[in-house]
């Protein structure tokens, strides 16, 4: 599907029930240009969002979805393109106070401060005063209640915010939000720690409060959700807006493949499998279970590639930090090329045989003030020398090693990784993975924030390495980390829900991740 395609305007799309909007609508954003850098975050992107809908706003990441939602709260002012709200431009990004009796975003981590009431939360820096300039805690509590009372919140206003749920403290963020004047909410992944009957009383009290006038953008990564409480939707896809339609009117398929750009049916490119089936396994994991996984059970042959997809909170990032050691199982076993390493403990997973390539790299992958070589041999002071004593000779023999193999770009092993390119960084990082020749491959979104060419190059050396034997696990939802999977399995909400083999389409496994039946 290709930009452009299947535009419905959110005016000509009326929503509950066919109800025609006669107000201007709450917020207009048209043409928004967003550059960081040479990174165009928005280009000519825009959205419609009428009084009294719950509107969808969903893409890949990266789609230029967290910008638009900077934009439209005054948080970044775009480089091109308008923001009107009810028919008038949007204030000045100092006015904070106009802008907060326009919008508020209720985000995934929630802004409320743990150590102070509910009461004090919500009229922070807004206290009533009595004589002598004293703030009044009883006008203050009073407030409270009766500001919770209207919105049907059920919480004590003295209640010690630390101690609300997930779900309360969201309750207790949209009040503080309606307090200002707001109609407009912004929820930002609002089920992503939230279980079952949680977001069932969530979506029960946006429908109350849209009754009430209360306008929602609704932000998720689970399309079911979409279509369960959502009137309108729109794609963005690589910083453009791609679709805006009636979720009635929209099959799910259109959906997906407006996210993907890829319509179903058009297939990728097989890789040649390199497991090897007469070989003991490089991973086991059985019934494993943890604080945002439940009962996981899988394996990775000798050679084989396997994925862990899924959105944010479905868990695979979790589960690779499990396998590594930097998590440890409530229950269930973790066995590494036939050793049982302690739980919890990285140093034991790396002793078992795996190699390990972390999430973020500037904060869990290389010492920045560190030569190349100490941190290419971080893993590995075995190999360095005897009885503690480290030989600089056989450090940088193996560093220069890694170098060439890694096509690190460097005048020498003794350059600081800081100085280096974000790619070459991400190559270090993969350089001491690699150093002790691991059994196993632990990879976590493993190609993030490095340019086309890095990218190619390092999953190429995933390939690589695989052919000769060693098993590899990649946990990540960008789909070019995965395509060259013998298998691939897709976590939602904690479990591994389906398993899909080399051959698939975007469409099919993006839907999977979404938690989406497009058969329904």
């Amino acid at each position: 599907m290709s930009d452009g395609e299947r535009v419905v305007p959110p005016a000509s799309a009326p929503a509950h029930g066919g109800r025609v909007p006669t107000d201007p609508p709450v917020v207009e954003a048209t043409g928004i240009v967003k550059r960081f850098g040479p990174t165009v975050a928005l280009n000519g992107a825009g959205i419609t969002i009428r009084p009294g809908e719950t509107h969808a706003l969903v893409g890949r990441n990266g789609a230029g979805k967290s910008t638009l939602v900077s934009v439209l709260t005054g948080l970044q002012a775009p480089d091109e393109g308008t923001v009107v709200y009810r028919g008038s431009p949007a204030p000045r990004l100092t006015d904070r106070d106009a802008w907060r009796r326009r919008v508020a975003c209720v985000y995934q981590k929630s802004t409320i401060i743990p150590t102070l009431t509910v009461a004090e939360n919500l009229f922070l820096n807004r206290h009533d005063h009595g004589r002598g300039r004293l703030i009044s805690w009883q006008g203050v509590r009073r407030r409270a209640g009766e500001l919770l009372s209207t919105w049907s919140v059920e919480v004590s206003p003295q209640t010690l915010a630390g101690d609300l749920s997930v779900e309360q403290r969201q309750f207790v963020e949209i009040a503080r939000a309606l307090s200002f004047g707001a109609r407009f909410i912004i929820l930002d992944e609002p089920t992503a720690q939230l279980d079952g009957a949680a977001i069932n009383r969530l979506f029960d009290r946006i429908r109350d409060l849209q009754r009430q006038g209360v306008t929602f953008l609704f932000i998720s990564h689970h399309l079911q959700e979409v279509y369960e409480i959502c009137d309108m939707v729109t794609v963005f896809r690589d910083a453009r807006h791609i679709l805006t339609a009636p979720v009635a009117d929209l099959p799910r398929t259109e959906l997906v493949a407006a996210m993907t750009g890829e319509a179903a049916g058009d297939r990728q490119q097989e890789r040649a499998s390199t497991l090897d089936s007469t070989a003991p396994a490089a991973l086991r994991v059985k019934a494993i279970s943890g604080d945002t996984y439940s009962d996981v059970t899988f394996q990775v042959g000798a050679g084989e590639i396997v994925g862990l997809a899924g959105a944010t909170g479905s868990g695979r990032t979790e589960i690779a930090e499990t396998v590594i050691g930097l998590r440890a199982p409530g229950t269930g076993d973790v066995e590494i090329a036939g050793t049982r390493p302690r739980r919890g403990s990285v140093p034991a997973a790396l002793a078992a045989g795996a190699g390990f390539v972390p999430q973020d790299r500037h904060h869990q992958g290389f010492v920045p003030d560190m030569s190349i070589a100490d941190n290419v041999t971080l893993s590995v002071p075995g190999r360095l020398g005897r009885n503690g004593l480290l030989s600089r000779s056989r450090r940088d023999r193996i560093a220069e090693g890694m170098i060439e193999n890694l096509e690190i770009k460097t005048p020498g092993p003794d350059q600081p990784v800081s100085a280096l390119s974000g790619g070459n960084q991400q190559k270090v990082v993969m350089a001491r993975a690699l150093a002790d020749d691991p059994r196993l491959l632990v990879l976590i979104n493993p190609t993030a924030g490095v340019d086309v060419r890095s990218k190619e190059f390092l999953l190429g050396k995933v390939e690589e390495t695989a052919g000769a034997g060693t098993g590899v696990l990649i946990a990540s939802d960008e789909l070019d980390d995965l395509r060259m999977c013998d298998r691939v399995l897709v976590m939602f909400q904690g479990r591994v829900t389906t398993e899909i083999t080399r051959g698939w389409h975007d469409h099919d496994l993006v839907a999977a991740m979404e938690g989406v039946d497009l058969n329904a």
